[in-house]
């Protein structure tokens, strides 16, 4: 979570050489920040929505249909859980437009199991038309060589070779690890804000946990190869059992129903020091994990796109307010056991 995957696909979309990209967005929780997100990138003229979920950009616009959306937002949580519910009806709406898509690009919530995405595609409504190119996990090297992924790596290293079966501490590690074990490849983002020891020890550490000839390429603002991303062809769905998870034997997986997620909406404007102070208190008093949206700032014109991980949080203004739109602060934290009247009570105090 946090570690730039927005970011990323938003060039991508700036940068597809010629590509017709349709993209599916899998959010965490009730207000739609990714979607909007990757809409404002400018890659095609604004169309109105099919539905209340749903935004548009990403196929060329010479071939886009007026009434059609490029970008799918399933606002539904964990894709994994609801593959069949939303993600297979709306892969077989793309598949009758194969004609104007030369590939397609899912964007799952960091909270979601790979596999049994994956496993979809081994379904016969789309089995015939269409496969799993490849899988990029992308990591936060800052956060990774922090300790604030999976905790303190050197201690983690020391535990598990004294105690092979060492259980997870939390449900979080877990996760990350079955992303890890799925990857073709990593990308490792946000390098920049560290020095060369801290990403030296980050990528060492994701080496111990990659299978053989897996590998991590740095990435910094997002910039990253079309041609590398799109290059496996793994056909991903026929090699699964190479790509070992800790939910493998289960005869159906849980997550940890205490991770949720709070949207708040506050009908206010906040300067983006005091608001990240304020959030900071809260990341203190609660396990939150991440932290992103959209900040009214009193005396501009332009809306604030908030993005934190932990204590970190970043911040740009991405565009001007729409003078049909409410200036609204909307912002969705994730986190286990989040008590939500303690967070809109910090965000109307």
């Amino acid at each position: 979570m946090g570690a730039g995957k927005t970011t990323l696909i938003r060039h991508l979309l700036q940068q597809n050489g010629g590509r017709r990209i349709a993209v599916l967005v899998n959010e965490f929780g009730e207000v739609g920040i990714d979607g909007e997100l990757l809409q404002a990138c400018q890659v095609c003229p604004e169309e109105s929505s099919a539905n209340a979920q749903t935004s548009t950009a990403g196929l060329a616009p010479q071939t886009a249909p007026q009434t059609a959306p490029q970008i799918v937002e399933l606002t539904n949580g964990c894709l994994c859980c609801t593959v069949q519910e939303e993600f297979l009806p709306t892969m077989q709406e793309l598949l009758k437009r194969r004609d104007q898509i030369d590939c397609i690009l899912i964007e799952t919530s960091g909270l979601a199991l790979p596999k049994p995405l994956v496993q979809a595609f081994r379904w016969p409504e789309i089995r015939t038309q269409a496969t799993v190119n490849g899988v990029i996990t992308v990591v936060d090297c800052e956060a990774l060589a922090k300790g604030q992924v999976v905790g303190d790596l050197a201690a983690l290293d020391r535990q598990r070779q004294a105690d092979p079966n060492l259980e997870h501490e939390t449900p979080i590690e877990e996760l990350f690890e079955d992303q890890l074990a799925c990857a073709d490849l990593v990308l490792l983002t946000k390098v920049d804000r560290v020095d060369a020891a801290e990403q030296q020890k980050a990528e060492q550490w994701l080496k111990q946990e990659l299978s053989q000839g897996v590998k991590v390429v740095p990435c910094r603002q997002g910039q990253a190869s079309l041609d590398l991303l799109l290059g496996f062809n793994a056909a991903v769905e026929d090699d699964l059992d190479n790509r070992p998870s800790h939910h493998d034997h289960e005869a159906e997986h849980e997550h940890d129903d205490d991770i949720r997620s709070v949207s708040v909406a506050v009908e206010r404007s906040f300067e983006p020091t005091a608001l990240i102070k304020r959030l900071q208190a809260l990341v203190q008093q609660q396990e939150i994990y991440r932290i992103k949206g959209f900040v009214s700032v009193p005396d501009k014109s332009m809306r604030l796109v908030l993005q934190g991980v932990g204590e970190r949080f970043d911040y740009f203004y991405d565009r001007p307010w729409q003078p049909t739109e409410s200036r609204q602060t909307k912002l969705v934290l994730i986190g286990r056991a989040l008590h939500s009247e303690q967070i809109e009570a910090a965000m109307q105090g």
